[in-house]
């Protein structure tokens, strides 16, 4: 009875220790730093609190009362419109200086946009708006042979290059091998730190309705003329009915390099051209090992054609069409921009369509697993075509070790300023402690964030398409806040062109951040 109970015991044993190996594998620990302030002012806030402090002494020197509480009213209301924050941790004042500078822009007719003959240039060309107006794109080889675009934005005087992956997805496939491909992401994420003149990478999945086309013109030229009449109207009715209810889903991986060396000097875009040529086959090589599939670089032609349909996605199905009968359009890059656009507050319409655009506030909450995104980036009845886009900022080894040391500190300053630290402090404070430990263990540090887009077809559709994302947001454990008074600029965030959006803005990030 003894040795029966206690090999039943080991047996429990090594159940147990089976099922912890086997236990999925969570993600977590996202960081968002934030600058060391009293009751969370932050580094600016707390600077005016002083200076406002000491402006208040002042005034009851020179003044007298009067002067102190006008004083005391003044500073108290511009705190108030910091400390004041909502859900997506937007303060007062930055909800105003955004839609005062939303206001601005309307009186000044910036949120519109008609360009082609009938436009306001004088070249009369179908050029892109906003950020990516003055982006030239040219085409080289790299030592494979395989063309590849290559985007110059000269205002920044970054170089994009485009990666198209053909990801299998992760159906029936063994979680190992779905840890393994994450592992290597991972990996492949932190290495672009290693690379050299990085500066942001991003993964565009975009989700389309199939015109059918493709498949049509697949079945048509593989059916023999002895062809059976059953097999020939089974193949006649898959080719019908097939595309009803159908996507196409594709990625894009858009890599942003410096156009200058170490000394400053700006690079020919020759000379980038070529390095790159020689770069690309390893960047695409490692992304194989990540589940992305055979990455190739995306040619001029190809990213015309996606940039072109993003803004009038009522011309995929002639492009589609045209291809099927062997003549592919000739797009230029001056042909890929809408003829009309018009940017609402919370909405952009763009040649034959109407598109929302989401920023991500705070990352999935608590610890996920690897699906955490597998439905926001599915596609979705409610929603004609849709464009989830993660970008990353690499950051390399000697930045990262400044910036979690940095948060280690302002971390453990929130929690020791008061003698009864709330919760949230001491958690944010270990989280912050592990951080610090993981990178000096050598692991790799990069700032995230994600855009979503979705685009229909017409007005009416749009309440039906903002409940169909809130819902995916949620779904995803992610906080999704529309982008009020900047939605062209977000959309152009959104699209595989590899716009920093950080180096565009007109507050440095060093004073968003400290606010």
């Amino acid at each position: 009875m003894a040795t029966s109970h206690h090999h039943q015991h080991r047996t429990d044993q090594v159940a147990a220790a089976e099922n912890v190996r086997r236990a999925p594998r969570t993600y977590g620990n996202w960081r968002q730093p934030a600058s060391a302030g009293i009751a969370g002012l932050g580094m600016l806030g707390t600077g005016l609190l002083m200076g406002g402090l000491l402006a208040v002494v002042f005034a009851t020197m020179a003044g007298g009362i009067q002067a102190a509480l006008v004083t005391l009213l003044i500073v108290g209301v511009g705190l108030g419109l910091l400390v004041t924050k909502d859900k997506h941790g937007q303060s007062t004042l930055q909800r105003l200086s955004t839609y005062i500078g939303w206001q601005r822009a309307k009186m000044a007719k910036h949120n519109l946009y008609r360009s082609g003959p009938l436009g306001r240039t004088a070249w009369g060309k179908f050029q892109l708006p906003g950020l990516a107006a003055a982006s030239q794109l040219s085409e080289y080889q790299d030592s494979y042979g395989r063309p590849f675009a290559l985007l110059y934005y000269p205002s920044t005087r970054h170089f994009t290059v485009v990666i198209n992956a053909e990801p299998d997805g992760a159906s029936l496939v063994d979680e190992e091998q779905v840890d393994i491909w994450v592992a290597h992401w991972g990996q492949w994420l932190a290495s672009l730190g290693h690379e050299p003149g990085i500066v942001a990478a991003s993964v565009t999945v975009e989700s389309a309705p199939d015109t059918g086309i493709r498949l049509r013109r697949e079945v048509g030229s593989n059916m023999m003329d002895g062809t059976p009449p059953i097999a020939r109207a089974m193949l006649t009715e898959v080719v019908q009915t097939y595309p009803e209810g159908s996507a196409l889903v594709s990625a894009r991986v858009a890599l942003t390099f410096k156009g200058t060396d170490r000394s400053g000097k700006r690079r020919k875009e020759d000379d980038m051209g070529r390095e790159l040529a020689a770069r690309l086959p390893a960047l695409t090589q490692s992304l194989n090992a990540t589940g992305a599939g055979a990455a190739r670089p995306v040619s001029a032609q190809e990213l015309c054609e996606a940039i072109r349909i993003a803004y009038d996605p009522a011309s995929a199905a002639l492009i589609d069409e045209a291809r099927g009968q062997g003549m592919p359009p000739e797009l230029q890059w001056t042909d890929v921009g809408p003829a009309a656009a018009q940017a609402f507050w919370d909405k952009y319409r763009h040649d034959s369509a109407w598109s929302v655009t989401w920023q991500m506030s705070q990352a999935p909450r608590g610890e996920v697993f690897s699906s955490v995104l597998s439905q926001l980036v599915a596609p979705h009845a409610d929603i004609d075509r849709k464009r989830v886009t993660l970008l990353y900022r690499p950051l390399d080894a000697g930045t990262a070790a400044r910036m979690v040391e940095a948060d280690k500190r302002n971390a453990s300053f929130r929690a020791t300023a008061s003698s009864r630290p709330s919760a949230r402090n001491l958690a944010e404070a270990r989280a912050a402690d592990r951080s610090a430990q993981e990178e000096a263990r050598g692991a790799g540090l990069v700032n995230f964030g994600m855009v979503v887009t979705g685009t229909v077809m017409t007005a009416e559709q749009i309440p039906d398409m903002i409940a169909a994302v809130d819902n995916l947001g949620a779904t995803a454990r992610v906080l999704l806040r529309t982008a009020y008074g900047s939605q062209d600029s977000a959309f152009v965030a959104g699209l595989p062109l590899g716009v920093v959006i950080q180096s565009h803005l007109a507050v440095p990030a060093g004073l968003r951040e400290s606010l």
